[in-house]
């Protein structure tokens, strides 16, 4: 082809779209892409993208359940079976969330460059807060029993894990951390928070006089938890202990291994689950439960650690669970 031929297609090709149908073409589609985000509302999402138990939570007081399905957090009533929406406006994967003491907020982590800890007003779906001081993902959070404080950890590449006044918009403590987390939580009394990862579970302590400065971030005093000779297991969920327990610490190997640090770091207990993988846990005064593989999960006492019982197991998805009922 020629150059005065190639002119001249370029040429034809402007002068077709500068035409007024194409514009009026255009125009139409605007407006009716306008029309229909009035009209088209999420009524319900199916499905769930929750990495781990780190992004599945529930307010205790209300039952409501939270969990991500990709940039929208899914507020689900389990007893009315109505959800609600959240939804990111960053468009970025939400990875991780946790609710508030009083369950009136929810905090998300998120993922992708330069991701940020986002506070939601639960009743009214809108974000209050937002924090930006990780780099590439954040895997988990956590608010302190108190409400005051949000603990925040990066990914393994982030290597960063802060803790942020989020009413006053401030990182108070931040350290470093290079192992890869996958849980964290904190003590009944806000004063120590615990994380747990690949060959990992580390104690890091808040000094509220430091902490209380506003406007300066102080080093976040972390002491690494001695493994013993567990020290080569991923521990896959970890959980303060409440009530008269409260001064241990519980964590959950892969393998299957239910384990108890007292309150001088040491891994001084552990029982064997009997499952071939463990993935969660969650700590009450009187019950420690541990999901596991197949959808069982068994109950152990705080206490000695002693087996409790093995709850039924769910029903497989499309069981008529009415039917059932009136068969018996």
């Amino acid at each position: 082809m020629t150059a005065d031929g190639g002119g001249t297609i370029r040429s034809r090709i402007k002068n077709l779209l500068r035409s007024p149908s194409i514009k009026l073409r255009r125009s139409g589609a605007a407006r009716n892409t306008r029309d229909l985000s009035g009209k088209v509302t999420l009524e319900k999402v199916l499905g769930i993208t929750a990495p781990g138990n780190r992004a599945l939570a529930c307010d205790p007081r209300t039952g409501l359940l939270a969990y991500p399905a990709g940039c929208v957090v899914v507020l689900l009533n389990p007893r009315k079976n109505k959800q609600h929406h959240i939804f990111n406006s960053s468009r970025k994967a939400i990875t991780t969330l946790a609710f508030s003491p009083d369950g009136k907020y929810v905090v998300t982590g998120e993922s992708g460059h330069m991701p940020a800890v986002r506070v939601w007003d639960v009743s009214e779906h809108v974000q209050v807060s937002e924090l930006q001081e990780h780099k590439y993902g954040v895997a988990c959070v956590a608010f302190s029993p108190n409400g005051k404080y949000i603990v925040s950890v990066g990914y393994q590449h982030d290597m960063i894990v802060n803790v942020w006044n989020w009413k006053k918009n401030v990182v108070v403590a931040a350290n470093k951390v290079s192992s890869k987390v996958t849980a964290v939580s904190f003590s009944d009394d806000s004063s120590y928070f615990v994380t747990a990862g690949n060959r990992h579970v580390k104690f890091w302590y808040l000094d509220h006089a430091k902490t209380s400065k506003v406007n300066a971030t102080v080093p976040l005093l972390g002491r690494s938890g001695l493994l013993g000779e567990l020290r080569n297991n991923f521990f896959s969920d970890v959980a303060c202990g409440r009530g008269r327990q409260a001064s241990s610490t519980f964590c959950i190997t892969s393998s299957g291994l239910l384990c108890e640090f007292n309150d001088r770091r040491l891994l001084d207990k552990w029982v064997e689950l009997r499952t071939a993988q463990a993935t969660c846990l969650s700590v009450t005064d009187e019950f420690i439960f541990c999901g596991c593989s197949d959808g069982t999960v068994r109950a152990f006492s705080p206490v000695n650690l002693h087996f409790l019982c093995t709850l039924p197991r769910p029903h497989s998805l499309g069981a008529d669970i009415a039917s059932m009922v009136d068969a018996r």
